[in-house]
């Protein structure tokens, strides 16, 4: 795997961490366990992935945000306690794919990394905020399962072909800002008090 492509694998594992870092952990992690997916030899910095612990961790992670995320407002709460944990989670999956002996490719991959997770924590955060805002309760499932299957595609896309799935990732980083923007932009319109109507 060439430098471009494992920088281009290491964003969009990233960015995708930033949506489900439990499963994204969990799904590289049996992958590479069960010998699935054929990781290119630069990675062997993953194989604590396959470990059994943290296997089990990000099962038991996985199934708890899948259920959390669901569940309107409680998505939300979830989302605010995993402020901090994806763009963490995202910047040291992205240390270990590029797994640079230079210090400074590891510090750059590990700022990149949590850069693209926070940006994509931040957009499911406010489109969450938007979608917590209808009145109907099923718009929530849907965006949900929709993160999911997207997660699971471009998981499976960026280890197939880093470069398209990059592709794709830039342009859910370019939603997800949008989608901050429109989240901030409801809820001041949703905490600014209403000026009665003169006349």
């Amino acid at each position: 795997m060439s430098p471009v492509e494992l920088i281009a694998l290491a964003s969009t594992v990233s960015l995708l961490a930033g949506w489900r870092l439990y499963l994204v952990t969990f799904a590289v992690g049996l992958a590479m366990r069960f010998g699935w997916v054929p990781l290119p030899e630069q990675l062997h910095a993953l194989d604590v992935l396959a470990n059994n612990w943290i296997l089990g961790i990000a099962g038991v992670g996985a199934v708890a945000e899948f259920f959390a995320d669901k569940i309107p407002w409680v998505d939300s709460l979830w989302d605010a306690v995993h402020s901090v944990v994806r763009p963490i989670g995202g910047a040291l999956l992205s240390m270990a794919i590029i797994d640079g002996g230079d210090p400074a490719w590891q510090v750059g991959s590990f700022l990149l990394g949590g850069g693209a997770a926070l940006v994509a924590h931040a957009g499911k955060a406010g489109a969450r905020a938007l979608v917590n805002a209808s009145p109907e309760p099923f718009s929530n499932v849907i965006v949900s399962t929709g993160e999911d299957i997207a997660t699971a595609g471009l998981l499976g896309l960026a280890i197939a072909n880093p470069i398209a799935a990059v592709l794709i990732a830039l342009i859910l980083v370019i939603l997800s800002l949008w989608l901050v923007l429109a989240a901030r932009r409801l809820l001041k319109r949703i905490l600014e008090p209403k000026r009665p109507s003169t006349g």
